[in-house]
């Protein structure tokens, strides 16, 4: 079974920083990727960045580059978003999101999402 824990979020004022975790208990199995998605009030949830075990690649919104990192501790399958200069529109529940190599496919798994609001 497998099983994401996230952490970080909070209430914070226009340009200030936060820092997301995201812990993945995968049972042995292999986690090929992993990565953070957003959802605001009225909208559909979106990629915010992700990391990719072959290779290391990462990938992020185009919108967020410059402002949000992601690393990753692949001895500890966790996580990690970094936020500076946020802004309001930021404000969102941001879901972690693994790919497992589970028997047979690859199976998503998510997190129970942390808020992060942006707000003076």
């Amino acid at each position: 079974q497998v099983q994401l824990v996230e952490s970080g979020g909070g209430l914070v004022q226009p340009g200030g920083s936060l820092r997301l975790s995201c812990a993945a208990s995968a049972s042995g199995f292999m986690i090929n990727a992993m990565g953070w998605f957003r959802q605001a009030p009225g909208k559909e949830r979106e990629l915010v960045a992700t990391t990719i075990t072959s290779g290391d690649n990462t990938i992020y919104a185009d919108s967020l580059k410059g402002r949000f990192t992601i690393s990753r501790d692949n001895a500890k399958n966790t996580v990690y978003l970094q936020m500076n200069n946020l802004k309001p529109e930021d404000t969102a529940v941001y879901y972690c999101n693994a790919n497992v190599v589970v028997p047979g496919m690859v199976r998503s798994y998510w997190g129970q999402g942390t808020q992060v609001t942006v707000s003076s």
